[in-house]
């Protein structure tokens, strides 16, 4: 009191400095516990969730689209997606949370610039797609591919006895060749798999399945191709779906995009885990028997 009294000036500018670090400090907690980009603080928020590259594990996918659908803040989501698929699990564990969230909120998909097979699996699970007119997405189809050194083998001498208690327990393996049975057990497995894709392509799409089936043998569209197929509903950038996103949600004037927060990790550990992580993909891909929603692309040399 005494101060405030001999120095009002200097009290003022101490409260002044005082609420300004409040504020401060207010607004980085604020800004970093939801992950916000862009807007004010007090705008309504759309949750973004970005799928890129190849589709390996659905867990963090799955972890955040629930908690986007608990959060009440969150007034809709898009799923912003760029990969040409992956695993069928993966991509089909995706696929039925986003049909579950889209029964508490909106979902928007928005296509980059690849979201083909496993990657169009998932956003035929939204309740609106939106692509480039050039994303390269489709690719409805299944592949399998496996590493076949069995003649390699033969000429360094070098062979692998195998005890099995069936005859197909060792199908797929890189130490023989495929019988004719074994191509009858694993085409019998595709096809299966492949009529999924189809039957969830048709009902995320509301599309009658004689009409994916016609274009389900693996070919890629562009995005404005796609929309003439039902496909995608409507041609647009990330901007397009986010005004489409406010639209389905009945959202006015300023929004801001929500994204799942990061954890922070030593740079030193990052990029140990990237040249690990890269690593395992390389030998994955050369050594792996795979059944996958992938689209391998215009690339020379893949299988």
């Amino acid at each position: 009191m005494l101060i405030m009294k001999k120095h009002p000036i200097l009290t003022v500018i101490i409260i002044l400095i005082a609420v300004i670090i409040l504020m401060s400090i207010f607004m980085t907690v604020l800004g970093g516990f939801s992950g916000r980009t862009g807007g004010s603080p007090f705008s309504v928020k759309i949750g973004v969730i970005p799928i890129i590259g190849e589709i390996l594990d659905s867990t963090a996918i799955l972890e955040q689209l629930k908690a986007f659908a608990k959060d009440s803040s969150i007034e809709t989501i898009i799923i912003r997606i760029d990969s040409p698929g992956g695993g069928v699990g993966a991509s089909q564990e995706i696929y039925r949370e986003i049909i579950k969230t889209r029964k508490i909120k909106k979902v928007v998909v928005s296509l980059g610039g690849v979201a083909a097979s496993g990657g169009y699996y998932i956003a035929a699970a939204g309740d609106k797609i939106i692509a480039n007119p050039g994303t390269i997405t489709g690719s409805i189809g299944v592949i399998m591919s496996y590493v076949q050194f069995s003649e390699l083998a033969e000429k360094i001498g070098f062979g692998i006895e195998v005890v099995k208690s069936g005859e197909f327990k060792d199908i797929g393996s890189p130490h023989r060749d495929l019988t004719e049975r074994d191509r009858e057990v694993l085409k019998e497995v595709i096809d299966d798999i492949q009529s999924q894709f189809v039957n969830h392509v048709a009902e995320g799409r509301n599309l009658a399945p004689e009409k994916v089936r016609e274009i389900a043998d693996g070919r890629v569209f562009t995005g404005a191709m796609a929309k003439k197929w039902g496909l995608v509903d409507k041609l647009g950038n990330f901007e397009d779906a986010v005004s489409l996103a406010k639209e389905l949600a009945g959202i006015e004037g300023e929004v801001s995009l929500i994204y799942p927060k990061r954890k922070k990790v030593p740079l030193l550990d990052l990029l140990m885990e990237e040249v690990a992580a890269s690593i395992t993909r390389v030998l994955s891909k050369r050594m792996e028997s795979r059944i996958e929603y992938r689209w391998n692309g215009f690339t020379k040399g893949t299988n």
